[in-house]
């Protein structure tokens, strides 16, 4: 079989199956690091005040003074549907989705990633043109000022759109996810 021989589809054919194996081990560290990330940060906007550790609200707020982000000091109503969102759909989702990526090579994940992955997707799309072109100069938080500053907010937020847009190529165009049942017809 020289360079383009059948060898070397069977080869690429074999690789191509196997490859998601680095991505689902990135998958299951983004849905683990979600769980923590959601309880203790993500969700305080929706609770009432002093619910959460003093430690943890000087996080916040530290990281919203760093990074210039008033979403999660002031969230407007539409980013507080996301938030429950995040809280009562992607939640409990994150342990069952670390499992199957963990775990490696669980096509049940498909159906249900492919659900996760457009809806966070959608979600952000809507939060990154929030950072990028709203007026933030009469939010009662600082906000975003210069395009530096929109940028570098933008890219903390940025991960949460790709690894999911990640997710949703690699469950509908990578053959280890996409194989149509091979049912023999009678």
């Amino acid at each position: 079989g020289g360079r383009g021989g059948p060898g070397r589809r069977a080869g690429l054919g074999a690789a191509m199956a196997a490859a998601p194996r680095w991505r689902e081990r990135l998958f299951a560290l983004y849905f683990v690091s979600h769980v923590p990330v959601t309880l203790l940060i993500d969700l305080q906007p929706l609770l009432p005040a002093g619910i959460h550790p003093p430690a943890l609200a000087e996080l916040l707020q530290w990281y919203t003074a760093t990074f210039r982000d008033p979403l999660m000091l002031q969230p407007p109503e539409w980013f507080k549907a996301f938030m429950y969102c995040e809280a009562f759909l992607q939640l409990p989702f994150f342990p069952v989705a670390g499992y199957a990526f963990l775990k490696g090579g669980c096509k049940w994940i498909r159906t249900p990633a492919i659900i996760y992955s457009t809806h966070v997707a959608t979600t952000l799309f809507a939060i990154l043109a929030h950072i990028l072109f709203h007026d933030f100069s009469k939010s009662e938080h600082s906000g975003p000022q210069t395009q530096r500053e929109r940028l570098t907010l933008l890219s903390i937020y940025l991960p949460y759109l790709l690894i999911p847009l990640l997710i949703l190529y690699t469950m509908l165009r990578n053959p280890h996810y996409n194989q149509a049942d091979k049912r023999k017809r009678k």
